[in-house]
């Protein structure tokens, strides 16, 4: 096997993370001696051990010495004491002796320093293999630890007319199951999902992740007057999945009854009639929230675009046309006044999933994008 092939296998590995580990990376390692991978390891869970002393563990657990081994790991292996101890320290007491890193780790307690005090115990290090693979599968945790705010994707399925719903306002379903599977493995990728008052009014949604053996991201819902009714199934699954509602209402006997319903209300300040979206997102970050998928309407959108808040916008598009000239599309609000002042997307990528088709973009000029 190449060098490639062996980061592959870590890449793999590294994504068995995937919505467990936030807001830490997805991080896979193999060790490899002889052209043979003799341990494998990934970080699990936030707080647990991290993938290169899950490796290391996997070896010990079947008596394998990893002396004058070669370990592959998909980012920068780390040199502070967190939550776990650092794993250059397994590095060295196992004496590795050559050490292949995907991508640099941001962190400024890490940026550089375990690589150097590997060399500085004379093991090679070896940078940059598949840097592009290893870099997207951790674009939510650099931008997170680079900026200090959440990585925003929104997220939306319009029919090719660019509707997101039809004249009667009925949007079920737009796009095909398998679209809508791909949906929830977003929705396990990011630490929340976030929509608009008007979308839980209009649809009750539950905003839960259906896949097998996954967890639910946290559900933020923007509501400036608290409008949200208690009976509905956001706040009725309360106490199962957290929910956090940001509202700039003072009205005391809603927030304890939604409190004493296990929903967790953020007070915002207001701007332009709407809860300041960028305070709210300070207040996630705070909270340790590192991304978002936004699944609002187009009024929402509108408003976080507008902020420069959005990092990647995610557009299913659905064989069909709906027409209509009233019938809802992905973003509303007042627009802006010429092509000119128009939102620039980059790094465009099209996927066929089933009937339907994935463009995923990011944008440009976001504040603190990278």
């Amino acid at each position: 096997m190449s060098h490639e092939e062996y980061m592959k296998a870590a890449l793999e590995l590294a994504e068995k993370g995937l919505g467990f580990v936030n807001p830490n990376p997805m991080v896979g390692a193999v060790i490899v001696r002889d052209g043979e991978i003799i341990g494998r390891g990934y970080h699990r869970k936030c707080g647990e051990l991290h993938a290169e002393r899950n490796a290391f563990a996997d070896c010990d657990s079947r008596g394998i010495d990893c002396s004058g081994a070669d370990m592959y790991v998909t980012l920068e292996p780390c040199c502070h004491y967190g939550k776990t101890p650092p794993c250059t320290e397994a590095i060295i007491e196992h004496k590795i002796k050559h050490v292949f890193i995907g991508s640099a780790d941001p962190n400024p307690l890490v940026a550089g320093k375990g690589v150097r005090l590997l060399r500085e115990n004379g093991i090679e290090v070896t940078e940059n293999v598949l840097r592009s693979e290893c870099n997207e599968l951790n674009e939510i945790f650099f931008h997170y630890i680079t900026t200090g705010m959440p990585f925003v994707t929104m997220k939306y399925a319009m029919t090719m007319d660019g509707k997101i719903a039809c004249c009667t306002g009925e949007s079920k379903w737009i796009t095909g199951e398998a679209a809508r599977r791909n949906v929830q493995r977003e929705r396990l990728k990011h630490s929340a999902v976030m929509v608009g008052i008007g979308t839980v009014l209009a649809d009750n949604p539950m905003l839960t992740c259906r896949l097998e053996n996954s967890c639910d991201p946290i559900r933020i819902i923007c509501d400036t007057h608290l409008r949200i009714p208690l009976d509905c199934n956001i706040v009725r699954t309360a106490k199962d999945v957290t929910t956090i509602i940001a509202a700039s209402s003072q009205n005391k006997e809603k927030r304890l009854a939604l409190s004493e319903l296990c929903c967790n209300t953020l007070v915002i300040g207001e701007k332009n009639g709407h809860i300041d979206l960028n305070e709210l997102m300070q207040k996630l970050s705070d909270l340790e929230i590192d991304s978002i998928l936004l699944e609002g309407g187009g009024e929402l959108n509108w408003s976080m675009l507008n902020a420069g808040l959005v990092n990647k916008v995610q557009a299913y598009v659905a064989p069909k046309i709906f027409g209509g000239a009233d019938a809802k599309s992905p973003v509303s609000g007042i627009g802006v006044p010429a092509p000119s002042d128009a939102f620039m997307l980059s790094d465009a990528k099209v996927k066929h999933i089933g009937d339907d088709i994935l463009i995923e973009s990011r944008v440009r000029n976001v504040h603190g994008n990278n």
